[in-house]
C-alpha cells in the first residue's frame, strides 16, 4: 500500500498517540523504581492515567521484588501494537512477530535512553538556574536521574564544586544507543 496523502496524518497521530501514553507508563515505572513520593502531583497524575490497564493486568503478572512486570509488559504490548498498526498502514500484509517484538525492545530502549539523557540534561540546567528551591518537576527528575548519576558518582572523584557525573553519565548513554540499537535494528531486518 505505501505512504499515501492520507495514511501519513494517520501513521503520525497513532505514533503520537502510543508514544505518549508509552512514555507515561515509562514514566511511573521509573518513578516508582526510584521511589518517588506518591503525594507528587506528577506522579498522581501518571498514576490515574496508567492505572486502569495495569489493574487488569497485575490481576495476571505479579511484581518481582521493586520492579512492576505489568508495566514492562504493557509498555512492550502497546509498542509492538504501535509498530504493527502503523506496518499494516505501510504494506497492508503479513508482519512477522519475531522481528516485530525486536523492533519493539529496540525502541522502548531507545525511549528509555532519551528519557535518561534529557532527564540528566534537564536537572544539570535546573541546577544552575533553580538552585535551592524545590519543585515537583525538580523530584521527578532527581528520582529519574539519581540512580543512574549515583553510578557515575562512585567512579568520579568530587571535583571541589564540579561534579562532572552528569557529563560522563549523557557520554555513556548517547555511546549506549551507538552499540545498543543498531545491532537490533540488524537482528530485526534479517528475521523479517
Amino acid at each position: 500500500m505505501g505512504s499515501t496523502y492520507f495514511t501519513d496524518p494517520l501513521i503520525f497521530l497513532i505514533d503520537s498517540v502510543f508514544s505518549l501514553y508509552i512514555l507515561a507508563v515509562l514514566l511511573r515505572f521509573l518513578l516508582q523504581w526510584g521511589g518517588a513520593g506518591y503525594y507528587n502531583p506528577i506522579l498522581q497524575f501518571l498514576v490515574k492515567i496508567t492505572h486502569p490497564p495495569l489493574k487488569l493486568l497485575r490481576r495476571f503478572v505479579p511484581s518481582v521484588g521493586r520492579i512492576d512486570t505489568a508495566s514492562l509488559i504493557l509498555i512492550l504490548a502497546l509498542q509492538m501494537l504501535s509498530d504493527a498498526s502503523i506496518r499494516f498502514l505501510l504494506d497492508g500484509g503479513m508482519i512477522n512477530i519475531g522481528a516485530l517484538a525486536i523492533t519493539s525492545v529496540a525502541q522502548i530502549i531507545s525511549m528509555l535512553l532519551n528519557v535518561l539523557v534529557f532527564s540528566i540534561f534537564a536537572r544539570a540546567l535546573l541546577s544552575w538556574v533553580n538552585t535551592g528551591t524545590f519543585s515537583s518537576a525538580d523530584s521527578v527528575l532527581r528520582t529519574i536521574t539519581e540512580p543512574v548519576l549515583d553510578v557515575f558518582r562512585r567512579v568520579i572523584p568530587y571535583l571541589g564544586g564540579l561534579d562532572l557525573s552528569p557529563l560522563a553519565a549523557l557520554m555513556v548513554l548517547q555511546m549506549a544507543k551507538m552499540v545498543i540499537l543498531p545491532p537490533l535494528y540488524e537482528l530485526a531486518s534479517l528475521i523479517a
